[in-house]
């Protein structure tokens, strides 16, 4: 189980990390990055970050390879940000969550069959037991 404080000083890196590759990291290597999660040893010495990269698997990997290039900046980022006796060392990992959840999504929407949009005429309210029935008509009472 993960301490309390393991847990804030991940979500410290996660903070620090982002905001620096979104605002001061200029290596053209390095676009479309999200930081998804990180997760830090329990001695605060190790910290994973997992990255999601928009496009295609080489952009991918040449995103991943800038970051690693920028690990240095971005632990001196996090070791002015974060107050802990030892400052974690960064490794990068790409996160596929992303992608695969796209790719359910698709082989789903291809699956299932697409219901029909209900028209306002169409529309129906939950019965007393439970059962849908048609709405009743507003202009019926009008007689």
């Amino acid at each position: 189980m993960t301490s309390r404080r393991v847990l804030k000083v991940a979500e410290a890196v996660r903070e620090v990390v982002s905001m620096a590759i979104l605002t001061e990291l200029r290596d053209p290597r390095v676009r479309d990055v999200t930081v998804t999660y990180v997760e830090v040893s329990s001695d605060l010495r190790q910290a994973k970050i997992h990255v999601s990269v928009m496009g295609d698997s080489t952009r991918q990997q040449l995103s991943l390879r800038g970051l690693q290039h920028a690990a240095g900046f971005l632990q001196q980022k996090v070791a002015q940000r974060v107050d802990t006796r030892y400052t974690p060392r960064l490794k990068f990992i790409l996160d596929q969550g992303v992608k695969h959840s796209i790719e359910v999504s698709q082989i789903l929407s291809q699956l299932l069959p697409r219901e029909s949009p209900v028209s306002d005429e169409e529309s129906f309210e939950p019965t007393d037991d439970g059962s849908n029935a048609a709405a009743p008509d507003p202009k019926d009472d009008l007689d």
